[in-house]
């Protein structure tokens, strides 16, 4: 094997260890095609010397590649490129039924090629941390959803611009970000007024944001804007423990727990949904279409969503989008 001639700089000054540094710069090689399957590494003693390194510090570089899958090791001769597999990470939020069709959407939408990890931070900042802390450098390109809290962004900045891309809530995003977003404000706003019509069928339209959900808040400033603009009496409820379904009022919610809690009750005191109440849910999903008579919804595309982070993947080329939000009318309403 001819060993592929290929630069290795070591930054000594920078807080990144000097084994993830070299773990970077193959891996980036390899992702890049400036290395390909079978391509020879420098030796040990190489880069050890022209990087001023202990032989330990290579050895952990390469032990990690090795486990990563990206190179092997042939006694006596050395390292080698073992394949072109390039890896991506996925982090979600929670894994809810919409969320399941990003994922298909996107693995569906890229090459064999590409492996994708993924991960769930569950709103749970160490766990985020975690995630990000562990996987910087070791990654093709990584495809993040973001959340409310105050390290994220400090968090995310680890990793190279270039090769994230954030996806789902604009919130910690500037403008050299890649992204593909769905609008929680006005697009819901607009959404709402297709629905105006039928919101008049009754006498207030209660908002169900529980104290567990993770929506952004910026969906009630914009409910409240749409009721006082077309005079609805209005209600924002987040204890769920207060929840009872009372006739001609109109639910909306975002949450599908208390979608389920709100059928039951339907069925407890005979109460037929889109006639004696009504029901809106944030988010689509497969079955909503299907239970009782349909389920209305105000929904991004999810598997727009997922199509358009596979590009990212795909087409190497720099993205900001944002995924239409739309209203789908069913029997509930």
């Amino acid at each position: 094997m001819d060993v592929k001639e290929m630069i290795i700089s070591i930054d000594h000054q920078s807080d990144i260890p000097k084994y993830q540094q070299i773990v970077t710069a193959i891996s980036d090689a390899v992702c890049e095609n400036v290395l390909k399957i079978g391509d020879a590494l420098p030796s040990v003693n190489t880069i050890c010397k022209e990087n001023q390194l202990s032989r330990d510090t290579v050895f952990k570089a390469y032990s990690i590649l090795k486990e990563n899958g990206v190179v092997a090791s042939v006694p006596n001769k050395g390292y080698y490129v073992a394949t072109e597999t390039k890896k991506v990470l996925l982090v979600l939020d929670t894994f809810k039924a919409y969320k399941e069709v990003l994922y298909h959407s996107f693995v569906n939408n890229v090459p064999d090629t590409i492996s994708t990890d993924v991960q769930f931070h569950h709103y749970n900042i160490d766990n985020f941390k975690t995630i990000i802390n562990n996987s910087v450098g070791k990654y093709y390109k990584y495809i993040v959803m973001n959340f409310d809290h105050k390290e994220v962004a400090e968090t995310i900045s680890k990793i190279n611009k270039d090769k994230l891309l954030l996806i789902d809530w604009n919130i910690f995003s500037t403008s050299e970000n890649n992204y593909v977003f769905q609008d929680f404000g006005i697009s819901f706003y607009e959404s709402l007024k297709g629905a105006t019509h039928l919101f008049r069928k009754y006498k207030r339209i209660d908002f169900l944001y529980p104290t567990f959900s993770d929506h952004p808040e910026e969906t009630i400033v914009f409910f409240e804007k749409f009721c006082k603009e077309f005079q609805f009496d209005f209600m924002i409820l987040t204890d769920p423990k207060e929840f009872s379904v009372e006739k001609d009022i109109a639910y909306i919610s975002v949450s599908d727990r208390m979608l389920g809690r709100f059928l039951e009750q339907c069925r407890d005191q005979g109460f037929e949904p889109g006639v004696d109440v009504g029901f809106l849910s944030y988010n689509e999903t497969p079955m909503k279409k299907f239970i009782y008579k349909g389920i209305s919804v105000i929904s991004t595309d999810f598997m727009e969503l997922g199509t358009k982070a596979a590009q990212f993947i795909t087409q190497d080329e720099p993205i900001q989008h944002y995924v239409p939000t739309t209203l789908t009318l069913r029997e509930s309403l």
